[in-house]
């Protein structure tokens, strides 16, 4: 069983922004999913845990022993896909694959082809090992960078907005591949869309400011909401007076119709009670109705 041990990072950017705020987590093998708004921090948290920045204070220990100060010893164990994954222009997948595959340190030349075709198959491109990857639709990319993370067999794979841009039938198809990878290993998922969380993750934390704001298994976060979320539906001029009244978590609209949602412990007369999912989670936290358990 493989431990990631997250203690107290803070870090600060030149420019003044706080990247990170005393973040402590602890994940184990399995999907862990890291949700959070654009500039949350969950990509100064990911390039954190990969080495490719320093923190000001705190610790990471992977299996006892603390990265940051022996970055190399996570880099030996580490599969890394960023949001954007760059590839160089003319060259096929196969032989990115075997560059990539040197760089980390798989020298023998025959498990190396060995391990690179098993790849290939297991992200379903092995009929285009021969073709150009910058010539791949988004989601052939991302299933490549899968791919390309999993070489040398990582104990920790850390994936950065995988889903964002890829159509409903790619997310699917690369959503199945994760939840394939993420049972001997520790698998961490950093995005903005709750569904990917929800789908794949057995604990998930939420990140905002840099902070950590809530964590826990997702089934029991969301029983925790149960009976405390209540939606109605109003006109656009009401919107300000319920917000200023009420502990609103989300408006949106439903048929075409203005629908605002707010957290009560209490029966709200007029309202209609909402079953919650994770993502009355998710707005309940982002808007502090609902604290770290």
């Amino acid at each position: 069983m493989n431990s990631l041990i997250i203690q107290n990072l803070q870090k600060q950017y030149s420019n003044g922004v706080q990247a990170l705020q005393d973040v402590s987590l602890e994940i184990t093998n399995g999907m862990f999913g890291l949700l959070g708004p654009n500039g949350a921090g969950k990509s100064s948290l990911m390039r954190t845990l990969a080495g490719l920045q320093s923190v000001d204070s705190g610790s990471v220990l992977f299996n006892g022993i603390d990265v940051l100060q022996h970055p190399k010893f996570i880099q030996k164990h580490l599969g890394f896909l960023p949001q954007d994954f760059g590839v160089y222009p003319k060259v096929s997948a196969y032989d990115l694959l075997q560059h990539l595959a040197i760089l980390k340190g798989v020298t023998n030349a025959n498990a190396r082809k060995e391990q690179i075709h098993s790849l290939l198959e297991k992200v379903n491109l092995f009929p285009q090992r021969h073709k150009e990857v910058a010539t791949f639709s988004g989601g052939m990319k991302q299933r490549f960078g899968v791919a390309q993370a999993l070489l040398g067999n990582p104990s920790v794979i850390i994936v950065d907005e995988p889903t964002a841009g890829l159509d409903p039938e790619e997310r699917n198809r690369f959503n199945g591949l994760l939840s394939e990878i993420g049972y001997d290993r520790i698998v961490i998922l950093s995005t903005h869309l709750v569904e990917d969380v929800r789908n794949l993750c057995s604990k998930m934390a939420i990140i905002q400011n840099g902070k950590i704001i809530l964590q826990g298994k997702p089934n029991v976060l969301v029983a925790e909401l149960e009976g405390k979320v209540w939606c109605k539906q109003i006109t656009t001029s009401e919107l300000a007076y319920y917000q200023s009244e009420y502990e609103v978590i989300a408006s949106y609209y439903r048929e075409g119709k203005l629908m605002v949602q707010v957290y009560s412990e209490t029966t709200l007369a007029d309202f209609e009670s909402v079953e919650p999912s994770l993502e009355e989670v998710y707005f309940s936290a982002l808007h502090q109705k609902v604290g770290m358990l």
